[in-house]
């Protein structure tokens, strides 16, 4: 979606714009549902967390096991961590986060996100997270 706005010159130009309502629901699973949408070159994530989960079995065979993609988001309800190799950071209701490449997250019941991804890394680490969902499944 755009939303229309004044440049410096007096212009109007189209900025992009989405919301929760209107981004496409393309995960509806007994752990999370998800809907996303495209704002210029990122990926904005409305993520809901209806189970506890540790998805790490998901990020095998990315470099290191773990998610190489960098996100920028906010927990509108509950908690994340980001697992490293060397540390974890959790973050609650209220912040906002930056979620660096070479993290696994841990989802917990009732979390909300919002979470804004560059959508090239973000597929693909998806490919792979689909592959290995799709071999969970088998």
């Amino acid at each position: 979606m755009k939303h229309p706005s004044q440049n410096t010159q007096g212009r109007q130009d189209t900025m992009p714009r989405t919301a929760k309502a209107e981004a496409e629901l393309k995960v509806d699973e007994p752990v999370i549902e998800g809907r996303y949408a495209q704002l210029g070159p990122y990926t904005v994530a409305y993520e809901s967390m209806k189970q506890d989960m540790d998805p790490a079995p998901l990020f095998r065979g990315l470099p290191d096991d773990r998610c190489q993609c960098p996100h920028w988001g906010q927990v509108v309800s509950g908690r994340i961590v980001f697992r490293y190799a060397d540390h974890d950071e959790v973050f609650h209701a209220g912040d906002a986060y930056y979620g660096a490449p070479g993290h696994l997250p841990l989802l917990f019941a009732g979390t909300e996100i919002v979470e804004f991804s560059p959508t090239a890394e973000l597929n693909r680490t998806m490919e792979i997270v689909g592959r290995n969902l799709a071999g969970a499944q088998s």
